[in-house]
Order: structure tokens, then C-alpha cells, then sequence
């Protein structure tokens, strides 16, 4: 693995060389969390603009809240960036802005999991540490032929893992699996004719590589229905911030009423005014369950201060940094009007 990933590993912004020291700790945990299930190409631009603006975990520190929830806005699982500034202010004021070398240690902080601690110390530390994501998982099944359906059979594949993970290079060797699974050991159509573990990969003698790792069927998703209020004055629509915690939390986004078995209509409308359902549907799919809405708009001809929120400028939506969720809603809008 580690003499084809020295020919043939990805050059991405965030690594260091083949064989190199390794990178900085900072960049290397700041990609990790973006990566989580988010493809590589949308991170690219992302973790350069972090970078750019806050290098380092003292700049990242001392960020303002909204202004770091709004440059996360569309990579998505917005509890990331909560947790990126939570983790980063503790490695500032209890670690002098350096993180800890010890994936023990790295589990105490903010948003550090079993996998993001493993990754960071194996790459960034040069510590021997059991890595494993999607790709990982998926490789090891096909390696072994592992029957067991996931989720359940993750701790057997965390033992598979363990089992052939080095001393020498760990970094190295967790990103080589992370590749081969990305690039030639891919869920479909996987290219075993490249594969440096063809001769070794069990699931390649049955013949059927494509069919591992087995998964457990999924329940279907429950489905919530609410009302996106938009409501304009003067060539502006009422914006507000999301509750710090919870989905999308610290988000601008538009109003919302409550999030419903049913479809709750104009209820908690932000303003008692005339408002028209329009028929515009905006579906958007969370990890437990799927959202259903529809948008009321209104236009007031009046100014009102007891309304809660902030008045931004329709034709500079875009600077809002609003999460996916609304950008839809403002496409819909943008085919109604």
C-alpha cells in the first residue's frame, strides 16, 4: 500500500508529499472535519478560504460566530462549524494554540471522534492510530469478504483494520487506503485491475467485489412539513438568525413556523399581515428525516419595528451566507415571482 500511494497518491492542499514530515496539525484537522461526508472537490475551495482568513487556530479562535457559520454556509452539517470554533478556542486557551499529539487527548476536544482523533494522529502526528471512514470500511469488507452487514459489523472492521495497519508511516498508510477506496475501490464498478490488493482481496475470488460491504436495509425517512415566510419591504426580505443550537444553528435563514407532521400553514408567521401560499414545493433532506415546505410571501408597505430579524437587500442574497436549505427557498421564490 505505501509503494502505491508513493506513486499514485491524490495532491490535495491539506497534505504533505509521500515519505514527508508531516503536515500542520491544524490544516490537517480542519480538513478532516470539512471531509466529513462532503466530497473533496467542494472542500477544496472551503478549506482554502478558511485558511486564508483564519490560519491557525488562534485566528480561528478569536472569529466572530456568524462570520464563521456564514463562510461554512452550503458544505452542510452545520453542527461541524459549531464544533470547529467550540474545539478551537479550547486548543487556544488550554493548549497554547497547539493540538495535542495524543489521540486519547484529542478525544477531549470539541467535536473529536473516534475517527477525526485517529485521523489526526496517524497524519499529523505520525502516531500508529486505527483509521477508518466510509472508504476505509469499504475496502477492508471487499479485502476480507466480510458478510457481516454494516452498521453492525463496524467493530469487526475496526479489528480488520487494526490487524493490518503498520508501525512505519501510519499517516501514510491511513491516507493510502482512503484513496484506493475514493479512486479504483470505488462502491460501483470498482477497478480491481489497478488495485495493488487485487491478488490479497477476498470479495475479488468470489467474483462479486461490487456487493460488499453488505449494509442493513435503511428505514425509511419521516418526513416534517413547514411554511418558509418571505416577506419583502423596499426591495428587502426579512432575514433572521437561527437558534445557536439545533439544525442550522446560528444560520441566517427566512422565518420559518414549526417544523410539522403536517403542513402547518401560516402558523408563527412572523408578522399578521396578507400573506399567499404560493405553490412552490422546496424538499430538502437532513440525516433523520426529510422536510416538505412551501413558501407564504407578503410585501409590507409599511415600516414596522417590532419584527424580529434583519432587512437584507434582495439582489445581495448571495453575501447572506445562507445554508442550502434557503438558497433553495430562494430559487423557488426567484420561479414564482
Amino acid at each position: 500500500m505505501l509503494a502505491w500511494y508513493d506513486a499514485h497518491a491524490r495532491s490535495l492542499p491539506w497534505r504533505a508529499p509521500p515519505g514527508s514530515p508531516p503536515p500542520d496539525p491544524y490544516r490537517v484537522w480542519l480538513s478532516e472535519v470539512m471531509l466529513q461526508q462532503t466530497q473533496v472537490a467542494a472542500v477544496i475551495p472551503y478549506f482554502e478560504m478558511f485558511t486564508t482568513r483564519w490560519p491557525d487556530f488562534a485566528a480561528l479562535a478569536a472569529a466572530d460566530d456568524a462570520e464563521v457559520m456564514s463562510a461554512w454556509a452550503g458544505l452542510g452539517y452545520y453542527a461541524r462549524a459549531r464544533n470547529l470554533l467550540a474545539a478551537a478556542r479550547v486548543v487556544a486557551r488550554e493548549h497554547a494554540g497547539r493540538l495535542p499529539g495524543d489521540e486519547a487527548a484529542l478525544r477531549k476536544l470539541p467535536g473529536f471522534g473516534a475517527y477525526t482523533a485517529a485521523a489526526v494522529a496517524a497524519i499529523a502526528f505520525g502516531q500508529r492510530a486505527v483509521v477508518v471512514d466510509g472508504n476505509v470500511e469499504r475496502v477492508v469488507a471487499r479485502l476480507f469478504a466480510l458478510a457481516d452487514p454494516l452498521p453492525g459489523a463496524k467493530a469487526t472492521l475496526r479489528m480488520l483494520v487494526d490487524s493490518i495497519t503498520p508501525d512505519t508511516r501510519p499517516g501514510d498508510f491511513a491516507q493510502a487506503m482512503m484513496d484506493l477506496g475514493a479512486t479504483i475501490c470505488t462502491p460501483r464498478s470498482p477497478k480491481c485491475l489497478l488495485c495493488p490488493l487485487a491478488d490479497r482481496c477476498d470479495a475479488r475470488a468470489e467474483g462479486a467485489p461490487e456487493s460488499y460491504p453488505f449494509k442493513a436495509k435503511k428505514a425509511a425517512r419521516p418526513v416534517r412539513h413547514a411554511t418558509f415566510f418571505w416577506l419583502e419591504r423596499e426591495g428587502q426580505v426579512l432575514l433572521v438568525r437561527r437558534p445557536p443550537r439545533g439544525l442550522l444553528g446560528g444560520m441566517r435563514g427566512l422565518p420559518t413556523g414549526p417544523w410539522a407532521a403536517a403542513p402547518p400553514q401560516l402558523e408563527e408567521a412572523p408578522v399578521e399581515t396578507d400573506w399567499t401560499l404560493r405553490n412552490a414545493s422546496i424538499r430538502h433532506v437532513f440525516t433523520h428525516f426529510e422536510l416538505h415546505a412551501t413558501l407564504a410571501t407578503a410585501t409590507l408597505g409599511r415600516h414596522i419595528d417590532a419584527i424580529e430579524g434583519e432587512w437584507w437587500p434582495i439582489a445581495r442574497l448571495d453575501e447572506a451566507g445562507l445554508p442550502r436549505l434557503f438558497a433553495k427557498a430562494v430559487e423557488a421564490m426567484e420561479s414564482v415571482a
